[in-house]
C-alpha cells in the first residue's frame, strides 16, 4: 500500500495536454508556419490527453489504496513571511476529478476527429481544448487559493476562446465575449473572498486555513457585526454562481451554445461548469461554519433547478435546450452543497458529467446528420435513420431524468433525500421546487427526445426554405443550413459513434455501482467534513441506506420518482398522441409562455441597466473629455494653434529681409520710441515744465498773503511767532 504518490505520475497527468496543445498551436498553425500537419496536431493533442487519463486512473487507483499527496511542489514568490506556492492536493476528490475531467476530454477529443473534420483551424482548435483540460486539472489538482485562482482563471480564458472559436460568425464572437464578462463579474466577488481568507487566516493553503477554522468562526469583520467565515463563504460562492452559472449569472451558458457542440459538451459535463461545485466541495470544513451561506446555497440552487428547467420547455433550439437542462442540474447539485450533502452533489456531479456529456454528443451527431440544422421544428422520425445516435440519446434521456438503475436515478434521488431531512434554512422551499423540477426535467427532457426521433418528418418545411433561397439569392448549396430537397438525415461515421457507446456504458451502471462506496462508505472520510449534530442529512441517509438495489425498490414508491414518471408520460401525450395540446396550452397560457421564451428577460434587463449605463456614460465621457477638452481645447486650439505660430515662426527664420523688417527694423523703432518716451518726453520735458508748473503754484499761494490789510499782516506775524515759540520750548516741557 503506497502512502505517498509518485509526484511525477502527477506532473505527466498534468502537463501532458499541456505539451500536446503547444505543439499543436505553436507548430501546426499559422503562427509556426503550419510546421506540422493538421493530422498530427489531432494526434498530438488526443495523445497528450490519453497519457493524462491513464495517469489520472493510475492516481485513483493508488488514492483508494490509501496513497495522498499534500505538498508544495515549487515557490515561486515570497513576501514577508508569505511564501506563494505551487502545490498539489491529491486525495479522493481530487482524483475522482482528475479521472472524470481526463475521460470525458479524451472523449471529446477523439469525437472532435471526425465533427471537426472539415474545419480550416482543426490545429487551433485541438490546442485550444487540450488547454483547457490542463486549466481544469490544475484547478482541481491545486492545494491553495492562489493556484485555484489561476486555474479558475485560465478556464474562463480557454471558454472564451472556445465559444468564439468560430470568428468569422458574429453570434459566436458576441457569446463568447459575454460568457467572459459575466463570469468576470462573479470572479470579482471570488477574489474579495481569497483576500478575506489571507487577511483573516495569514495563509492561502488549503490546510493551514481548515487548521485555523475554529479561529475563524470567532472573528468579524471589522466594523460589521458580520461573521468572518459567512463573509468568507458568501463572497466565495459569488465566483461559483458565475462559473457555475447559477442564477442569475446563468445567462451566459446557453449563448455558449454558439460555439462547435464538443466543445459545449466539454464545458457543460465535465469542465468549467462544475468548478464552482468542486470549490464548494473543497472548502467544506469553512462552509459548516456559516448557516448563512448554506441557507443562500439551498435557495439560489432551487430557483436555479426549478425555473431554469421551465425554460427548456419551450425551447426550439436542440443544443439549448441541453444547455438549460444543465443550469437545471447545476441548481440540484448547488442544493445538496446547501443541505450539507456535498458527497451526493459531487457524486450527481460524476453522473451528470457521463450522462450529459452522452446528451451533447449525441445532439452533436443530430446536427450532423440534419447538415447543421438545430431546429427540432424540422426534425421528426430521426430514430429510424440514426438507430445508434437514437439508442445513445435515449439511455441519456433516461439518466437525466432518473429512471431506475440508470446513473442519474441514484444521485438525484440522494439529493431529494437529503434535502427532505435537512434543517438548514429554506430547504421546505427547496424541496417543493426540486420535486416540481422532476416533473419539469422529464417533460422537457422526453419532448426534445419524441420531437426529434419520433412522430412525423418534417424536413420538408427547412428544405422548401433552402430551395427558395438558393434559387432567390444564388447561394451555393453547400452553404445552406439543413436538408437539401431529396437528402435524408443520415448516421455519423464510427469515430463519431464510439465516443457515445463509451459514454452510455457509465450512464448506465456508474450509478448503481459508486454510490455504496462514494456516498455511504469511506471514500470522501478525509475529504469533506460534515457537522453531523448541525447538518444530520447525510448521518440519517447513511443509517437508513442498505445497498443500492434496496435503495432501488424503496424509492420507486416515493412520490417524487412519479413525478419524474408523470412528466415523461405528459411529454408521450402531448407530443405522440395529441399533438394539438401545446399549442391550445399555448395560447391559453400566452403570458407565461412569452416570459419563458424570453427567459424572464434578464438578459434585456442586463442590456438596458448594465450594458446601456455604461454606453451612456462612455459617451458623456467621450463627447466631453475626448471631443470637447482634449480635441478641442487641448489639441485644436493649443497644439494646433500653436504648432502654427511656431512652424509659421520657423519658416520665416530663413528669410533675411523678414528678418531685417520684423526683427531690426521694428525693434529698432520699438527701442527708439522707449528712449523717447521715458527719457524725452518723461524726464527731460516733465522737469522742465514741472518747475514752471511748481513756481506758478507757489505764486498763486503766496498771493493771498500779500492782500494788503492790516489786520491779516498782524494774523500772520502771531502765527509765526507762535510757530517760533513752539519750535524752539525744550522737548521735556512739551
Amino acid at each position: 500500500m503506497p502512502d505517498q504518490l509518485n509526484v511525477h505520475l502527477l506532473y505527466a497527468a498534468l502537463f501532458a495536454p499541456l505539451a500536446g496543445a503547444l505543439v499543436a498551436g505553436l507548430m501546426g498553425s499559422l503562427f509556426g508556419g503550419h510546421m506540422i500537419r493538421r493530422r498530427t496536431s489531432k494526434t498530438v493533442t488526443v495523445a497528450g490527453v490519453s497519457v493524462s487519463f491513464v495517469c489520472s486512473l493510475i492516481v485513483l487507483l493508488d488514492v483508494m489504496k490509501g496513497a495522498v499527496f499534500d505538498h508544495a511542489v515549487y515557490t515561486w514568490m515570497t513576501v514577508g513571511g508569505t511564501r506563494f506556492e505551487i502545490g498539489f492536493m491529491i486525495d479522493s476528490l481530487s482524483a475522482m476529478m482528475m479521472v472524470v475531467v481526463t475521460f470525458i476530454s479524451l472523449l471529446v477529443h477523439i469525437y472532435s476527429l471526425g465533427y471537426m473534420e472539415n474545419d480550416d483551424n482543426v490545429s487551433r482548435f485541438f490546442s485550444y481544448i487540450s488547454l483547457f483540460t490542463f486549466a481544469m486539472l490544475s484547478l482541481v489538482m491545486s492545494n491553495n487559493f492562489i493556484q485555484l485562482f489561476f486555474g479558475w482563471e485560465a478556464v474562463g480564458v480557454m471558454s472564451y476562446l472556445l465559444i468564439g472559436f468560430w470568428l468569422e460568425k458574429p453570434t459566436a464572437v458576441s457569446a463568447g465575449l459575454k460568457a467572459f464578462l459575466v463570469n468576470r463579474v462573479g470572479d470579482f466577488g471570488f477574489i474579495i473572498g481569497i483576500g478575506l481568507v489571507f487577511a483573516f487566516a495569514g495563509s492561502l493553503n488549503y490546510q493551514d486555513v481548515f487548521d485555523v477554522r475554529e479561529q475563524l468562526a470567532a472573528m468579524t469583520v471589522p466594523g460589521t457585526g458580520w461573521l468572518a467565515v459567512s463573509a468568507i463563504c458568501l463572497f466565495l460562492f459569488v465566483g461559483a454562481m458565475g462559473k457555475s452559472a447559477q442564477f442569475p449569472f446563468h445567462v451566459w451558458l446557453p449563448d455558449s451554445m454558439e460555439g462547435p457542440t464538443p466543445i459545449s459538451a466539454l464545458i457543460h459535463a465535465a469542465t468549467m461548469v462544475t468548478a464552482g461545485i468542486f470549490m464548494v466541495a473543497r472548502l467544506s470544513p469553512l462552509y459548516e461554519l456559516s448557516e448563512t451561506a448554506l441557507s443562500v446555497m439551498v435557495i439560489v440552487g432551487a430557483i436555479s433547478a426549478l425555473f431554469l428547467g421551465l425554460v427548456a420547455m419551450v425551447q426550439t433550439d436542440i443544443k439549448r435546450i441541453v444547455a438549460y437542462s444543465t443550469l437545471s442540474q447545476l441548481g440540484y447539485m448547488v442544493v445538496a452543497l446547501g443541505a450539507s450533502a456535498y458527497s451526493a452533489a459531487v457524486f450527481h456531479l460524476m453522473t451528470h458529467a457521463f450522462f450529459k456529456a452522452l446528451l451533447f454528443l449525441a445532439v452533436g451527431s443530430v446536427i450532423l446528420g440534419m447538415h447543421h440544422d438545430q431546429d427540432i421544428r424540422n426534425m421528426g422520425g430521426l430514430g429510424k435513420y440514426m438507430p445508434w445516435t437514437y439508442a445513445t440519446a435515449l439511455i441519456g434521456s433516461l439518466a437525466l431524468v432518473g429512471v431506475p438503475f440508470f446513473s442519474g436515478f441514484y444521485s438525484k434521488e440522494s439529493i431529494i433525500n437529503a434535502i427532505r431531512v435537512s434543517s438548514v434554512t429554506g430547504a421546505t422551499v427547496a424541496l417543493i421546487a426540486v420535486g416540481i423540477g422532476l416533473f419539469v426535467t422529464g417533460f422537457y427532457t422526453f419532448r426534445l427526445f419524441f420531437y426529434v426521433f419520433h412522430g412525423r418528418e418534417r424536413f420538408q418545411r427547412q428544405q422548401l426554405v433552402n430551395l427558395k433561397t438558393a434559387e432567390k439569392e444564388k447561394v451555393p448549396q453547400g452553404n445552406l443550413i439543413g436538408l437539401l430537397p431529396g437528402e435524408k438525415p443520415h448516421e455519423s461515421p464510427w469515430v463519431i459513434r464510439i465516443p457515445l457507446l463509451l459514454l452510455a456504458v457509465p450512464s448506465i451502471i456508474i450509478g448503481y455501482l459508486a454510490i455504496e462506496t462514494m456516498l455511504y462508505g469511506t471514500f470522501f472520510d478525509e475529504v469533506i467534513f460534515i457537522d453531523h449534530e448541525r447538518h444530520p442529512a447525510m448521518y440519517w441517509m447513511t443509517l437508513h441506506f442498505e445497498n443500492a438495489f434496496s435503495m432501488t425498490l424503496h424509492e420507486i414508491m416515493t412520490p417524487t420518482f412519479w413525478l419524474a414518471m408523470a412528466g415523461i408520460a405528459t411529454a408521450w401525450y402531448f407530443y405522440m398522441v395529441n399533438p394539438v395540446m401545446p399549442i391550445r396550452l399555448r395560447r391559453k397560457l400566452r403570458f407565461m409562455h412569452r416570459i419563458l421564451v424570453g427567459q424572464y428577460y434578464l438578459d434585456s434587463l442586463y442590456r438596458n441597466v448594465f450594458v446601456g449605463s455604461a454606453l451612456w456614460l462612455g459617451n458623456v465621457f467621450w463627447k466631453w473629455i475626448d471631443v470637447t477638452l482634449i480635441e478641442d481645447w487641448i489639441i485644436s486650439r493649443f497644439f494646433i494653434r500653436g504648432t502654427k505660430i511656431v512652424a509659421s515662426f520657423i519658416s520665416k527664420a530663413g528669410d533675411i529681409d523678414w528678418i531685417v523688417s520684423n526683427i531690426l527694423v521694428r525693434g529698432a523703432k520699438r527701442l527708439g520710441y522707449l528712449f523717447w518716451r521715458t527719457g524725452d518726453a518723461t524726464l527731460i520735458d516733465g522737469a522742465v515744465t514741472g518747475g514752471s508748473r511748481m513756481i506758478g503754484w507757489f505764486a498763486v499761494v503766496v498771493r493771498y498773503f500779500q492782500s494788503g490789510y492790516l489786520y491779516q499782516y498782524v494774523f500772520i506775524m502771531i502765527i509765526g511767532l507762535l510757530c517760533l515759540l513752539f519750535w524752539f520750548v525744550p522737548i521735556g516741557l512739551r
